[in-house]
């Protein structure tokens, strides 16, 4: 088995690919499938969201692999109108909704109340099965690695921001 320990910044010709949803690249410990069958295993730092497109190596430089975001089930809302997206991403922020933010575009995992929220705010949503990659918070490693790479404790006692608490919606 591949055991994949680091990340690897320089331009190094990946050897193989592994597709996973975001679910799986909030992990640092996994036992994963690689796209051509091959066993691997993740044992990487904690605290680091996995963007598709980030290369992993194991210790001896010998496998170096592509991550791809898995196409999984997500809401899109697309507005040209910024402040009636940014009113969306507000109440789902307070509900603490992971949230993929893009020009124009807002996109987070399926979720037919949250759907039904935003249409009530005038906003059309579109259920479809597309990559995931929702901001990694403030207190996350941002993509590329723009953290300010010290962990904490959240309030809520939660471990990681993509932890919904039952109950914990607020109004």
């Amino acid at each position: 088995m591949i055991v994949l320990t680091r990340r690897i910044t320089e331009g190094a010709a990946p050897t193989g690919s592994v597709t996973l949803s975001v679910d799986a690249r909030i992990k640092s410990r996994l036992r994963v499938r690689l796209d051509d069958g091959r066993d691997a295993g993740l044992m990487l730092e904690r605290g680091h969201l996995l963007r598709g497109g980030e290369l992993l190596g194991d210790e001896q430089g010998a496998h170096v692999i592509r991550v791809l975001a898995a196409p999984e089930a997500v809401s899109t809302v697309r507005c040209a109108d910024p402040l009636l997206l940014a009113r969306a991403a507000y109440h789902l922020g307070n509900r603490h909704v992971p949230l993929q933010i893009e020009p124009g575009l807002l996109r987070y995992q399926h979720d037919h109340v949250l759907d039904d929220m935003l249409r009530g705010l005038g906003l059309a949503v579109e259920a479809e099965q597309a990559p995931f990659e929702p901001e990694a918070g403030a207190y996350q490693s941002a993509p590329h690695g723009h953290g300010h790479g010290h962990g904490h404790s959240h309030a809520h006692g939660q471990d990681h921001p993509f932890v919904r608490l039952p109950g914990h919606a607020h109004s």
